[in-house]
């Protein structure tokens, strides 16, 4: 290096600059009002719930032992004989089968009745589609209790269904329609059809229905376009709709209490029995176990189907609603 060639200087320090964060990437302590709150009123009562599924009922019914024991669980299948054996009693078995068969006619009636509608609410024009969901959601206004009240009043001997039929001579006596296993079925299917038309509706408005009437002028026929196009294209607005409508139809408790009376048996009314009336704590816990696991495994069922469909379609963002 020679006297006259200039020294470069050293680089000066350039102060650390924050990255920015990119969106959704938000620090922990602002999720953790609403973490503390899944924890304490969801986590909370589930756990609390496990443990009194693993005790044991106390003396006249009041209260539990603390003590560990898996008789609850047991008697969920197996009674005790007088003898001091065990013997296969299928009763809770069977009313939860019972509370499967009503779900799945509860979701397959919404969906029969929920298709024609969304398809037909999404090919309205803009304003009247607004005003169509703003009519679909006109129910939430009003408590479930209030309107299955109501329909006890509609399916009555002597509600406007039975008399009008008697007014137009169809019929000579009043149709038994109240505290039946179909009465059941109708305030199920009225209390959760909303949760089906809304999801499919969803998809149908983002339909393009040109690929439809392009279909129609190859020359296939209303049954093939709405087979081949329109449904794959309405499929994660229908598994949505399914996982809405069957989920929630398994623990349903006032339709069956209140419209069939209880002649229909389902799995939630079963609880609410135990906790109440039988006062057996931990067969109610151990009940509400069982129908956790239950809809663990079916969410876990739509989850797989969701995501074959996602990948089928190719629209991977209705995989992260299920």
């Amino acid at each position: 290096m020679t006297i006259d060639q200039e020294v470069a200087p050293p680089p000066v320090p350039t102060p650390a600059r924050d990255v920015p964060k990119r969106a959704g990437q938000g620090s922990w302590w602002a999720g953790m009002p609403g973490l503390a709150f899944l924890v304490i009123m969801v986590l909370g009562p589930m756990i609390l719930i496990l443990i009194y599924s693993f005790l044991s009922r106390a003396k006249f019914g009041v209260g539990v032992k603390w003590t560990f024991d898996t008789s609850p669980y047991l008697d969920l299948f197996f009674r005790e004989s007088l003898l001091g054996g065990r013997s296969f009693d299928p009763t809770y078995l069977e009313i939860i089968l019972n509370s499967f068969w009503y779900s799945l006619i509860t979701t397959i009636v919404c969906i029969v009745l929920s298709i024609p509608v969304a398809i037909w609410m999404a090919t309205r024009p803009e304003r009247i589609r607004t005003l169509l969901v703003f009519a679909v959601t006109i129910p939430f206004w009003t408590s479930l209790l209030i309107r299955t009240y109501a329909f006890i009043i509609i399916l009555n001997d002597n509600g406007p269904i039975n008399g009008t039929l008697q007014w137009m001579h169809l019929i000579s006596s009043p149709i038994g329609m109240l505290y039946t296993p179909y009465a059941t079925v109708i305030g199920l299917v009225y209390a959760f059809l909303p949760f089906m038309i809304l999801p499919i509706y969803a998809s149908a408005e983002r339909f393009d229905f040109r690929l439809a009437e392009a279909a129609y002028d190859l020359g296939a026929n209303r049954w093939t376009v709405m087979r081949r196009i329109v449904m794959p294209s309405i499929r994660p607005g229908l598994i949505a709709g399914t996982l809405l409508v069957f989920v929630p139809a398994l623990g349903s408790f006032l339709a069956p209490e209140l419209l069939g009376g209880g002649k229909t048996s389902m799995i939630a009314n079963v609880i609410a029995s135990q906790f109440g009336a039988s006062r057996n704590w931990p067969l109610g816990a151990a009940l509400s176990v069982l129908l956790l696991v239950i809809t663990m495994l079916v969410l876990v069922g739509f989850a797989a189907v969701a995501r074959r469909t996602a990948k089928q379609s190719g629209r991977v963002d209705w995989e992260s609603m299920l």
